[in-house]
């Protein structure tokens, strides 16, 4: 029992600091997943939602090859101006880094 509330806890900590890093660059969906295989060790309902989860993937990478280049493309396109849009936007909140020269723009 003790095991299991240190999987859980560890795993759920896991699981908000990867939703935490979500919506910035980096590694957040792969930590929410890191955080829900932990917990799927010991929980039932957690290997379910981490299947769920890998079925949804295995059907967007399936869906993502079958379309043309320029879809893919377009797609790729929108994750990168998202991504900047959402740098720019956390630069701007808690400020820009002295390392960063002056003429970059938008984030002064």
């Amino acid at each position: 029992m003790v095991w299991r509330a240190i999987v859980g806890a560890l795993g759920g900590l896991i699981v908000v600091v990867g939703l935490a890093l979500v919506p910035l660059p980096g590694p957040g969906w792969l930590i929410v997943f890191l955080g829900v295989g932990i917990l799927a060790t010991e929980f039932t309902w957690a290997e379910r939602v981490l299947e769920f989860g890998k079925d949804l993937l295995d059907k967007w990478t399936d869906w993502l090859g079958r379309q043309p280049l320029w879809v893919r493309g377009l797609i790729g396109l929108a994750c990168f101006a998202f991504v900047c849009a959402v740098v720019v936007v956390t630069l701007r909140i808690l400020g820009t880094p002295g390392w960063v020269p002056e003429w970059v723009p938008l984030v002064r």
